[in-house]
């Protein structure tokens, strides 16, 4: 544990992902900001759908706000019990699925974002926020965030998977991919086939972020990609065993061509998981097992 705050602590400061004044890329001075960049020749050319490349799960949970209303993505049952305050303090336990920033999670070496929207009620604005269970910050200040290291780090490509929409119609879509427009401009990078994806390509078209939209109005901009172009297959269960053999299995039946791959190594709390663990939280009751969960090549995965 010490080990660990000294890296973040570490992170947190620049000293193991900040890129080596020096500009030379010896295998010992390689950071994990830049990896994509200091990946050897021979894979500049490979289809990016042919790379492993470290994701996280919920990306944006890293910070949930126990004061705002309950998310539209909970029962009502829930809403109705989160009236007492101790019941938010109880669901952050189990919303809170990162600890690092997006910033952080990026010099970390994560290049896939798992990101869940909402509108929030009463808000007279057409503001989208991030959400699992509570809301979580401005999809904007995120997106800024992620722009702002892609500024200074030109070869790094990110995915943005925006997979879940919550209590959003026509007007909030097009507020928030205006907003996506605002924040990475020219960085963009357009819909196309996915075997011609590779770093070189992206880097002479100085394309830095493919977005992934599981909703129709895809269809009405050229840089959104359709959802169906990254399937995300979800084990769905607490055991490790099963989560093993589901990877395995969903891997070995991927699609051969035109389509990314995401590996979802996560456990899933059931409901007698939380009422057992309910004080503890997520972090003490399942992410701890997933130390035993092996990371494959080839495919797109996502760690809580």
């Amino acid at each position: 544990m010490l080990a660990v705050r000294k890296a973040r602590r570490k992170l947190r400061m620049g000293t193991i992902c900040s890129p080596n004044p020096s500009g030379t890329k010896a295998a010992s001075d390689v950071c994990n900001a830049d990896w994509m960049a200091s990946l050897p020749p021979h894979l500049h050319n490979v289809p990016l759908s042919n790379l492993a490349i470290p994701g996280s799960h919920d990306s944006f949970s890293y910070w949930v706000d126990e004061k705002s209303p309950v998310g539209p993505d909970q029962t009502p049952a829930i809403k109705r019990l989160a009236r007492i305050s101790l019941v938010k303090k109880l669901m952050k336990k189990w919303s809170v699925t990162q600890n690092l920033t997006f910033r952080e999670q990026l010099e970390a070496g994560i290049r896939y974002f798992d990101l869940r929207v909402s509108s929030k009620p009463g808000d007279a604005d057409q503001e989208i926020y991030f959400i699992h269970g509570l809301f979580g910050i401005k999809v904007w200040d995120g997106l800024m965030e992620i722009d702002s290291f892609l500024t200074q780090h030109p070869q790094e490509i990110v995915f943005l998977d925006f997979n879940h929409f919550y209590a959003m119609d026509e007007a909030h879509h097009k507020c928030l991919i205006l907003r996506i427009q605002e924040a990475f401009g020219s960085k963009l990078c357009p819909a196309c086939i996915v075997e011609s994806m590779t770093l070189q390509t992206l880097w002479e078209k100085k394309c830095q972020v493919l977005i992934f939209y599981h909703c129709p109005f895809y269809k009405q901009y050229p840089f959104l990609w359709p959802g169906k172009k990254i399937p995300a297959p979800w084990a769905n269960t607490t055991s490790v065993r099963k989560l093993i053999l589901f990877l395995e299995t969903t891997l070995s039946e991927r699609a051969p061509r035109g389509s990314f791959h995401v590996s979802q190594a996560i456990l899933t709390p059931r409901v007698k998981t939380i009422a057992r663990g309910l004080v503890g939280g997520l972090k003490n009751t399942l992410v701890h097992r997933l130390a035993l969960v092996p990371v494959s090549p080839l495919r797109i995965t996502r760690i809580s």
